[in-house]
């Protein structure tokens, strides 16, 4: 008998469990509001918005604003200080460090106790959960799980509380056991240099039976890149022959399938996606065969959604959404975040069970002209323009050119290929056309060149993207290149770098 045959029996209650996620969305939604009113109506949030008042969604709705960051950073930072039963009852020890907002470079969202258990880890157990489940005759816990992680520091030099990736929090609050399952070791995955760490991470799991991945697609395959480097092999399944899921969050997969798939060639390899962020551990893809993922329910998050084709829209409870519209997502926690803007839009596929796919973010998204164009517009642009020449993206980003000497207004994007096509001109052709087939909007505005002219591909040289990342102290982690952007701010800085 296999040790993960073993283990595995943890798990089948929690299987029980989701099964309710099929028909009970609202009756799990309701109680997760329940209960964090209940939680929270003894804090200075929860006096200062009447929470002991509250019977139902309605009263909430009416009675607590829609948040952002901006909203909370005050109090946020208060509790950073010590301050206790602010946004959560008692004091909350750690924070995660996010990509910033407008006014400041970082977000610092608090992670309470029962969040990190509830919300961050019982999301994680929930995606052991359902690939055991689809995936009986799995050995996952008869070898080792190669997890990447970032770094953390002290907090206001609080005795005892920490700031930095959610990945490091995680890692360092997990339970010693896990270690023993686990690679790298706990102080190597919590290095703060990028590259230092990433050729330690490879040197300590080559000789490891490792049969999982976790991380952020980017991040993993410049580890696995050199982990090749090392052995000398072709293919990872040389290394770690029983390698045999990757558990995949952060970016959208769509540019690096192709890349891991030259990598990883055994047919027994799976990929699972993730939705889990700073803020908490929303959605996990249940079905292999099907790219949508469930919404966790019952995890400490309520959610609600505003339809992003409403100016001024009002928030919907998880029961009012319909499928096919995009929504941007707002979200109440166990950690304090009350009515908080996420920033990332979805669109449900299905809502018995609550199913659906991330199209972007409010923020990461082109609208100079009136075309709207979404981060899922454009990963679905550039899969098809590789699809169609073979080639492959490894980094990218986008920005109007509002009008250049010659009065012509059009997209620019900067491309890192992994491989680059043959013909440029036949690349950036083949993306311009599929924007124009998947968005009404891009189409109408590229109508006989009138507003906007063809779109213009950049090829970026080896290594740009991690260059700039590195010098806005942001290389590895979960920190991600900004994909969509209404200003050049971004990609101005780029091509700067690209011509030195």
């Amino acid at each position: 008998m296999s040790l993960t045959s073993i283990i595995g029996k943890v798990f089948l209650p929690r299987q029980r469990e989701l099964e309710r996620h099929q028909s009970e969305g609202e009756v799990l939604q309701r109680a997760v509001l329940a209960h964090l009113l209940e939680q929270g109506r003894n804090t200075e949030y929860g006096h200062s918005h009447a929470f002991g008042q509250m019977k139902e969604y309605d009263d909430f709705a009416r009675l607590v604003p829609v948040n952002s960051y901006e909203e909370l950073k005050h109090d946020i930072d208060r509790m950073r200080h010590g301050d206790a039963d602010v946004l959560w009852p008692g004091r909350v020890k750690w924070y995660a460090k996010s990509s910033g907002t407008t006014n400041d470079k970082s977000k610092f969202i608090p992670v309470s106790e029962e969040g990190l258990k509830i919300n961050h880890y019982g999301g994680s157990k929930d995606v052991v959960t359902l690939y055991l489940r689809n995936h009986p005759k799995s050995r996952l816990f008869d070898g080792r799980a190669l997890i990447l992680g970032g770094s953390h520091a002290s907090n206001y030099n609080q005795p005892g509380t920490l700031v930095g990736d959610l990945s490091a929090i995680l890692i360092e609050n997990i339970n010693p056991l896990a270690n023993l399952v686990r690679v790298p070791k706990k102080e190597t995955a919590l290095l703060s240099d990028f590259e230092v760490k990433r050729d330690r991470i490879a040197r300590e799991s080559i000789g490891k039976n490792v049969t999982n991945l976790s991380g952020v697609p980017s991040w993993m395959l410049s580890v696995l890149t050199r982990v090749m480097e090392l052995t000398g092999k072709q293919h990872l399944e040389e290394v770690w022959p029983n390698l045999e899921v990757f558990f995949h969050g952060g970016v959208a997969f769509t540019p690096y399938r192709e890349q891991y798939e030259r990598l990883i060639t055994s047919p027994n390899m799976h990929y699972m996606e993730t939705y889990n962020a700073s803020e908490g551990f929303f959605g996990v893809q249940d079905d292999p065969a099907d790219k949508s993922m469930l919404l966790l329910l019952d995890r400490d998050v309520f959610y609600e959604f505003i339809p992003m084709d409403q100016e001024n829209g009002s928030c919907v409870p998880l029961w009012g959404v319909q499928p096919g519209r995009n929504y941007a997502m707002v979200i109440s926690t166990a950690c304090g975040l009350w009515r908080y803007m996420l920033g990332d839009t979805v669109r449900f596929t299905s809502v018995n069970p609550y199913k659906f796919v991330i199209t972007g973010r409010t923020k990461s998204f082109i609208n100079a002209f009136g075309e709207e164009l979404i981060v899922d517009n454009a990963e679905q642009g550039l899969a098809y323009a590789c699809q169609q020449t073979g080639a492959q993206v490894a980094e990218y980003t986008a920005a109007p050119v509002f009008m250049d000497n010659r009065a012509r207004c059009r997209h620019q994007w900067l491309i890192e290929f992994a491989e680059r096509p043959a013909d440029m001109a036949e690349f950036a052709d083949l993306l311009d056309h599929r924007l124009q087939q998947l968005n009404s909007d891009y189409e109408a505005k590229r109508y006989k060149d009138i507003t906007l002219q063809p779109l213009e591909v950049i090829e970026a040289r080896k290594g740009l993207f991690n260059d700039w990342l590195r010098m806005h102290g942001k290389l590895g982690g979960q920190h991600k290149v900004p994909r969509l952007n209404n200003s050049r701010e971004h990609i101005d800085q780029l091509l700067s770098l690209n011509n030195q």
